[in-house]
């Protein structure tokens, strides 16, 4: 039985360095996201962060970019599951929400749906 592998390890086998990691997160979070934030000082702080912290971060852009292509069209994927989809301060709210969070929504709705049918 294989043991799992380790942050740092799969980093470095995924992306080379952590720093190379933190580059390609730079650019898919500034494709998902408009922020306001410099990407110098994004940099800085994804720097800091633990490797399983970046991965997650990636693995959930990622998914965002493929499935949905920006944050805001999650968040009207979301609501359109919740049925409330011509709520407008609902979807505002959905929006401020985190990506992880707002990623989690439409499946949690699609998962209640099922179990009450």
């Amino acid at each position: 039985m294989a043991s799992k592998k380790s942050p740092l390890t799969q980093t470095k086998e995924d992306h080379g360095t952590k720093e190379k990691l933190v580059d390609k997160l730079v650019t898919l979070l500034a494709s998902i996201k408009k922020t306001d934030e410099d990407k110098d000082e994004l940099k800085a702080r994804l720097l800091a962060a633990s490797n399983k912290k970046l991965l997650r971060l990636f693995e959930v852009g990622s998914q965002i970019r493929e499935k949905f292509g920006s944050v805001e069209k999650l968040a009207e994927a979301a609501a359109g599951a919740l049925g409330r989809a011509k709520d407008a301060p609902y979807l505002a709210k959905l929006q401020a929400l985190s990506p992880g969070k707002l990623l989690d929504l439409p499946h949690s709705a699609e998962k209640r749906g099922k179990k009450a049918a």
